[in-house]
């Protein structure tokens, strides 16, 4: 292999500037652009690698020394490495150009529901940000007509080999290729409709059945709906979490629903019948004659469908009996005459109880 000076045409002893002015010399005579023949390129194509080493002062140094000429492991120990490896296994394995190729990225997406939804499930058309194939070159990176060619430099192998001097003698170290970036392949020619990525960003609508019983941080996932990876790569996964909306009647308790049923002291004493407006329709609850504040009434099978199972929870309904505040002449006449009939006890202290809501609350929750 040619010397990275010997292709600048400078001497070792060089300045930076030197290396940069032969390097921009070189490259206006030998360019495709400027010269399209095959020497010239192949020419533009070690002058290219040479400068991609020498042009860097910490390159150009671990080259000086014999060791690897980009990157990879400390100062002074590059051929120590690969010393290794050829003895303890890796270094004599043939590695092969890396692939274009790669899987794409995961998406998290964020999907707001109403409480009704999530009762029986519902169904969802996401439009996602994300990239997806070029359809101009369909993944190849390339111009249509086109396709990669095999990198001069290290004909393919997407590595370049050099002795370098070891206290174990000179051993072959192995390299990414400066020129074709470790694929083997230049692209000569990249698509113009995706810059050579073999992706565009795009806006892609992906249909989703979102099952019922879902909760708030809940995540689906859905394997392959995220990008598309570089060169036409395989998706990602497609991530969606779940936030349930605050409803102002039900709330959750696990797979139950739960809610407040305020009803006239009238109703209480004497019983009813009332129809409540439930997340799935109309249902009848009947009041039996003197219910108390905080019993709670249960509805079978009228809560959440379980996510995992089958069957659905319950609807438990807490009541609150409301006294009324404002009474007029005559209602107040028959409520003293009734309260004369009673002859209940006075108000007493007695045994302490938990406040009517706490005490309906955990009659709900339990």
């Amino acid at each position: 292999m040619a010397d990275h000076y010997e292709v600048l045409g400078v001497s070792q002893d060089a300045s930076a500037e030197d290396i940069k002015k032969a390097y921009r010399k070189l490259a206006r005579q030998l360019h495709p652009d400027v010269n399209p023949s095959e020497e010239a390129q192949e020419r533009f194509k070690l002058v290219t690698h040479a400068y991609d080493v020498l042009g860097d002062a910490d390159s150009r140094a671990r080259y000086d020394r014999g060791e690897t000429g980009q990157g990879g492991g400390d100062a002074g120990f590059g051929g120590f490495g690969d010393i290794f490896e050829q003895f303890f296994g890796g270094g004599g394995q043939q590695r092969g150009p890396k692939s274009r190729r790669e899987r794409g990225q995961d998406a998290l997406l964020r999907v707001e529901l109403d409480l009704g939804e999530v009762v029986f499930g519902t169904h969802r058309d996401l439009e996602v940000d994300t990239a997806v194939l070029c359809e101009t070159c369909q993944g190849s990176c390339c111009q249509p007509g086109t396709q990669p060619v095999t990198c001069d430099i290290c004909r393919g192998s997407g590595t370049i080999q050099r002795p370098v001097r070891s206290l174990l003698g000179n051993v072959m170290t192995s390299t990414p290729c400066g020129s074709c970036r470790g694929y083997g392949t230049i692209i000569a020619n990249p698509c113009v409709g995706c810059q050579g990525q073999g992706r565009v960003r795009a806006r892609r609508t992906v249909s989703v059945d979102i099952p019922a019983g879902v909760d708030t941080g809940l995540r689906l996932q859905m394997p392959g709906s995220g990008e598309i990876g570089p060169a036409g790569g395989p998706n990602g996964d497609l991530y969606l979490e779940m936030k349930v909306r605050h409803h102002d009647v039900f709330s959750r308790n696990g797979d139950d629903l739960l809610c407040t049923l305020e009803v006239p002291m009238t109703e209480a004493i004497l019983g009813s019948t009332t129809t409540i407006h439930a997340l799935d329709g109309d249902l009848e609850v009947e009041i039996k004659a003197g219910v108390q504040s905080s019993d709670v009434i249960t509805v079978r099978d009228r809560g959440i469908t379980k996510l995992r199972g089958h069957g659905r929870g319950d609807l438990r309904i807490g009541i609150q009996v409301m006294t009324p505040t404002k009474l007029d002449h005559k209602e107040r006449e028959l409520i003293e005459k009734f309260a004369a009939k009673r002859k209940d006890k006075t108000a007493a202290l007695g045994e302490f109880q938990q406040g009517l809501f706490a005490k309906l609350r955990d009659k709900l929750r339990g």
